[in-house]
């Protein structure tokens, strides 16, 4: 097969690599996958986690090479382990159609941030994409470091998480747009905010290069 074929088959295999390891990080998500009936039924839960384990490895993602930040819609994209370690996950566009993801999504991939990494380093992703790396993950909570460049998500498509959502911006900018609310809000470096579960939101649109720098912290539970 040729190189880019190639790539596209190891995505693949990194994607389910993700999963997996989620299950083995997550009692909570493990028991959701034990629930499971059947193998759509698995391929349903990944899609609302943001692992799109059903693609054909010779789909390759949509991008964008669009050089500002600009609204979807605008010319932007269209169609996001144990304790202490380190997995990060690459994001294309999904399906709009895909059911209440959970969480920031992708290709695991290592991308270096161990303790006392510096959190701005790294290379960016591909314009249209963007990295996810888990930090931490322990007991309900889970933190991420997020990278995205000249992001949007597809078209009708909106998050609605079961978990809560802590976010503070540590790069770049970004529009955030909630479905209870008229305008998108205009997100800067040192802005934070809460996503409750069940709020539904999306992202408008991100940097390009050097790209849109996020730390989430998630956690499950009404506590």
């Amino acid at each position: 097969m040729a190189e880019a074929q190639l790539q596209q088959f190891l995505e693949k295999v990194r994607q389910l690599n993700a999963f997996v390891a989620l299950s083995e990080a997550d009692l909570a998500f493990r028991q959701r996958l034990s629930d499971c009936a059947s193998h759509q039924e698995v391929v349903d839960l990944a899609n609302r986690c943001g692992f799109d384990i059903a693609r054909r490895w010779g789909e390759p993602p949509s991008t964008s090479a669009s050089p500002e930040l600009t609204p979807a819609g605008a010319g932007a994209p269209g169609p996001n382990p144990a304790a202490g370690t380190v997995e990060a996950k690459i994001q294309s566009p999904q399906d709009p159609n895909s059911q209440d993801p959970s969480s920031r999504r992708g290709q695991v991939k290592d991308d270096g941030h161990g303790p006392g990494a510096n959190l701005l380093l790294g290379p960016c992703p591909p314009a249209g994409q963007e990295r996810s790396d888990l930090l931490v993950a322990t007991g309900q909570l889970r933190l991420e470091l997020i990278h995205s460049c000249q992001f949007a998500s597809p078209p009708g498509f909106w998050y609605d998480q079961i978990d809560s959502e802590w976010v503070v911006l540590l790069q770049g900018e970004a529009l955030l747009r909630f479905a209870d609310e008229a305008q998108a809000r205009t997100l800067q470096a040192g802005d934070s905010l809460l996503i409750t579960p069940g709020r539904r939101h999306r992202v408008e649109a991100t940097d390009p290069a050097p790209g849109t720098r996020w730390l989430a912290l998630f956690w499950s539970g009404s506590d």
